[in-house]
């Protein structure tokens, strides 16, 4: 591995530390909080628009793969821009939470795998 984040890729979703900062993390007893917020790199299919950073919308909180026997909370922060000539708000389309759950697609599909057996 060449560095930290290959590792941390390992741990959490690749996404998540390829799009987002790590900004503050909380253990509470037998559970992690972890507090995401999406970089400050406005959508490369905009290139052409003049956009300004605008905040964030609603934290978003998904349940993530337990680690160390700890439960994992991950709380994310997206960003919106704005473009300056026409006032239109821009954001991406992150499809983070496995539809009809409030998990990664990743921790949903291996307890769908696991109640299987």
């Amino acid at each position: 591995m060449d560095n930290y984040l290959d590792f941390i890729k390992l741990v959490l979703p690749p996404f998540i530390v390829d799009h987002f900062d790590l900004v503050r993390s909380k253990k509470a007893g037998e559970v992690l909080h972890l507090y995401f917020e999406e970089h400050n790199l406005a959508p490369k299919e905009q290139s052409s628009r003049v956009l300004i950073s605008k905040g964030f919308h609603t934290e978003v909180t998904i349940q993530d793969f337990p680690l160390r026997g700890s439960q994992v909370y991950l709380h994310v922060k997206r960003r919106r821009w704005t473009d300056k000539n026409n006032g239109e708000i821009i954001q991406r389309d992150w499809n983070l939470v496995a539809q009809g759950t409030r998990m990664t697609k990743e921790f949903a599909a291996f307890l769908k795998e696991i109640s299987r057996y």
